[in-house]
């Protein structure tokens, strides 16, 4: 598995993406759930590349005009587009995960899932379900799950 973080460069290959998208911390006293994302597709045997909007060791290095093109880059053309959204509206509001739902929903690349209790997602459920059928995961490792089983991305051990 290849991991490519916010403003790295990366030249895509025949291999399946994934662009990890939800809120981001905004502080370093708010976990992400990248990382646990990251794992999970590990552990499901994901060998493609995972496109991480936050750089790897925390420290925001360019301009958010940078951030803002480097992502509008990789969502436009990764495979699949696994929106997690633990939305907290204090700490991780997910203003731009909003637009972003809106700008894929018609694209048939994103999974959506966010866990009970998240406030505010009630349109994004909805807009889910009429777009696509599903219903929202309700847990990082079913939406993982999920993606990886519907193209078997993960590789088998037998």
């Amino acid at each position: 598995m290849k991991i490519v973080y916010a403003i790295d460069k990366y030249d895509l290959e025949n291999s399946p993406s994934v662009f990890l998208v939800g809120p981001t911390p905004r502080s370093p006293e708010v976990k992400s759930w990248r990382p646990e994302a990251i794992n999970l597709l590990e552990e499901h045997g994901f060998n493609g590349v995972v496109f991480v909007p936050e750089t790897e060791d925390g420290i925001w290095k360019r301009s958010y005009v940078d951030q803002m093109e480097w992502e509008h880059r990789y969502l436009g053309c990764c495979t699949y587009i696994l929106m997690w959204v633990p939305r907290d509206l204090k700490t991780m509001p997910a203003f731009t995960t909003n637009i972003e739902f809106g700008l894929y929903i018609d694209s048939g690349r994103i999974w959506y899932g966010r866990p009970d209790g998240a406030p505010n997602n009630v349109y994004l459920d909805f807009i889910y379900k009429k777009f696509t059928g599903a219903e929202p995961q309700k847990t990082l490792w079913d939406l993982i799950h999920t993606i990886m089983e519907r193209d078997k991305l993960c590789q088998r051990n037998s």
